[in-house]
């Protein structure tokens, strides 16, 4: 006839539970062989957003000295020197974004345009 015992389907050990669990010891997770993968350029990424990240408060920093002239009857930066930061704190941000997403050639690509965006940011306005 039909043994249910036969039949059932067996009850299988979590990962967590070991031998050790039955001695008193904390359960174990059970852990893969696979090395750790390195993940390369991560300084790079964190260099650019950086860069990225300091045009973006300058380029804040001048548009409120001009909103700060325009109060005290001053003349403030200029209108070529708040445009001139927006423009490349908005294109900075924009091959951050790239470089932060892509891999590769693309990637590096869009890390070196912020590190030239900052570069001519402080050239032109600063030097």
């Amino acid at each position: 006839m039909y043994d249910r015992a036969k039949s059932a389907p067996k009850e299988r050990a979590s990962p967590l539970h070991t031998e050790a669990a039955d001695t008193g010891e904390a359960p174990q997770p059970a852990r893969a062989a696979e090395p750790r993968r390195v993940r390369r350029g991560r300084w790079w990424r964190g260099l650019t957003g950086s860069l990225a990240a300091g045009l973006v408060l300058l380029a804040l920093a001048v548009a409120g000295a001009q909103v700060a002239g325009w109060g005290s009857a001053g003349t403030g930066p200029g209108a070529g020197w708040v445009t001139g930061h927006l423009a490349a704190a908005v294109l900075a941000l924009v091959a951050q974004r790239f470089a932060d997403r892509g891999r590769g050639l693309p990637a590096a690509t869009a890390g070196a345009t912020v590190l030239v965006l900052t570069g001519a940011v402080l050239w032109l306005f600063w030097w």
